[in-house]
């Protein structure tokens, strides 16, 4: 792990973080999930589309100074560079269902696009045989920051080079890889890049997001979520508010994917596409006579859900920090499982198309321990 650069191989109770499996998928599952997520997507921005023309935003828990640099996101078309369907089902004869949307800052990048690759190398197994086209993909979905829709590959050719910013939290060894990968992918694409440390950029109104030295810069990637930018005393919401009302800097991941991010959108798709075969039943009060999931419109790996049975009794509950936000609730799907009953959550990245799976194993609830699954197609 060390040897590819993965410093956080090892969970807080001393087990290892990537497990020592292998998931088995075959083409036809591998391309159920890929279409999925494609049509997924595509639903998303239909609801997003929705939300912000009937004014949904305080149903989804959005944050009142984040509804203008939605709008002006959305309108200005601002690419999502990359995000991450969270799925039950797809494996074992279990349909493929949709748990949630990382939009805005999904973790996992790293293991998905390189360790589970060198999983396979190293156990002298073919490394090509994975649903795993991250990298490139994530690759020209930077250049089409520039491009648009025009072919990718011509960007070194027709467009003026542009640089890019990117940030994670001090001392988070996780999310500082996650970047600095994405930053390698951006470099390859063709940007000038740089990295800093988040207290270490620099804001002005009217001029944009600068390095310490002071260089200004065309895009800011940060990694850190819209809703906790929203919470910061300092003004920073505003600040940024107004660099993307004043300036041409553009903010990665834009601020409308917190309408992806938000939870409350599945009651929205829902709501749109009952008829889905990739959505569960979601509303915003408990759904009489089924077994179903309570979970915070915003939170993170696993807290504050609480799982109730057909009767409504609790069958399992979180503790967590997200209590603030309000909730909904999403009939239950269940996991494929192992032979000591470990459920697998199926990953899928989605940069312009989806383009990479991996698992994760756990419970009922997946939290801060669970596991990392490599899987290959066979």
């Amino acid at each position: 792990m060390e040897e590819v650069g993965m410093s956080w191989h090892t969970d807080p109770d001393g087990q290892p973080y990537v497990a020592d499996e292998i998931v088995q998928v075959t083409e036809t599952e591998a391309e159920a999930y890929y279409n999925a997520a494609n049509e997924l997507y595509e639903m998303f921005v239909e609801a997003a589309q929705h939300v912000i023309d009937q004014d949904r935003f305080l149903e989804l828990d959005i944050p009142y100074n984040l509804v203008d640099p939605i709008n002006r996101s959305w309108e200005n078309d601002h690419r999502h560079l990359y995000g991450r369907f969270d799925l039950a089902g797809g494996v074992d004869g279990l349909p493929i269902k949709l748990i949630e949307f990382n939009a805005d800052t999904p973790t996992s990048l790293f293991e998905t696009a390189v360790v589970q690759w060198a999983l396979l190398k190293a156990n002298s197994m073919d490394e090509a045989a994975q649903f795993n086209t991250v990298y490139d993909s994530i690759r020209n979905n930077f250049r089409r920051l520039v491009t648009g829709d025009d072919d990718p590959e011509t960007f070194g050719q027709h467009y003026h080079y542009q640089n890019i910013l990117f940030s994670s939290i001090r001392d988070l060894p996780e999310d500082e890889r996650t970047v600095r990968f994405l930053q390698q992918m951006a470099h390859d694409a063709g940007f000038q890049t740089d990295f800093c440390y988040l207290d270490a950029v620099g804001f002005l109104e009217q001029e944009g997001v600068f390095n310490p030295d002071q260089t200004r810069f065309d895009y800011w990637f940060k990694l850190y979520p819209w809703e906790d930018i929203a919470l910061q005393t300092d003004g920073i919401a505003g600040v940024l508010d107004d660099i993307t009302r004043y300036t041409d800097t553009v903010i990665l991941n834009p601020a409308y994917t917190l309408l992806f991010q938000s939870k409350g959108m599945m009651q929205v798709l829902y709501e749109l596409f009952p008829d889905s075969p990739y959505l569960l039943e979601t509303r915003a009060e408990p759904i009489p006579g089924k077994k179903q999931v309570a979970k915070t419109l915003f939170g993170r790996e696993g807290a504050n859900t609480v799982v109730y049975d057909a009767a409504g009794q609790i069958l399992q509950q979180t503790p967590g920090e997200y209590n603030r936000y309000r909730s909904i609730y999403q009939e239950f799907a269940a996991y494929p499982k192992d032979a000591q009953g470990r459920g697998y959550q199926a990953g899928v990245f989605f940069a312009w198309e989806a383009c990479g799976l991996g698992f994760r194993r756990g419970g009922e609830v997946l939290d801060n321990l669970s596991k990392f699954v490599a899987h290959r197609v066979v």
